[in-house]
């Protein structure tokens, strides 16, 4: 079975995670640097079998777009283009980087690592992929 990449998006830095085999497992992948997100996600699909990416969708409180929401539709309409099979699915992504960092801290990870920004972005794109997977198994998708 094909795997599911997810994609917590920044305009420094971008969160990657991906599924097991089975797409029953996320798992943090990386943390690469904005500009170097296309060409890595083409080397990766070039290796594996990609089902769908998944691009976390910020929103306000009050469900309304935030300042880089611009930029989130920009990246779909360019992953769309650079990659016409592959399936692109957004998901709200509200409150994923603070519950990353709870995680991070509540998994023992010692005060210097848990300050690394890629560690949050990483985590935060693996939140963002499990929740897509429940919605998935619940066919909100």
């Amino acid at each position: 079975m094909p795997r599911i990449l997810a994609i917590d998006y920044g305009t420094k830095r971008v969160g990657i995670a991906v599924t097991d085999d089975l797409q029953i497992i996320a798992s943090g992948l990386t943390t690469v640097h904005s500009s170097d997100l296309i060409d890595f996600l083409s080397k990766y699909i070039e290796k594996e079998e990609v089902e769908a990416i998944v691009v976390g969708e910020p929103k306000t409180l009050k469900n309304e777009q935030t300042d880089i929401s611009h930029e989130i539709e920009k990246l779909i309409k360019h992953l769309s283009k650079k990659f016409p099979q592959q399936k692109i699915d957004t998901i709200d992504e509200r409150f994923t980087s603070k519950l990353a960092s709870q995680a991070i801290f509540m998994s023992g990870v010692k005060k210097k690592n848990r300050q690394k920004k890629e560690l949050i972005d990483e985590v935060s794109a693996t939140i963002i992929l499990q929740s897509y997977l429940q919605q998935k198994e619940n066919s909100l998708f």
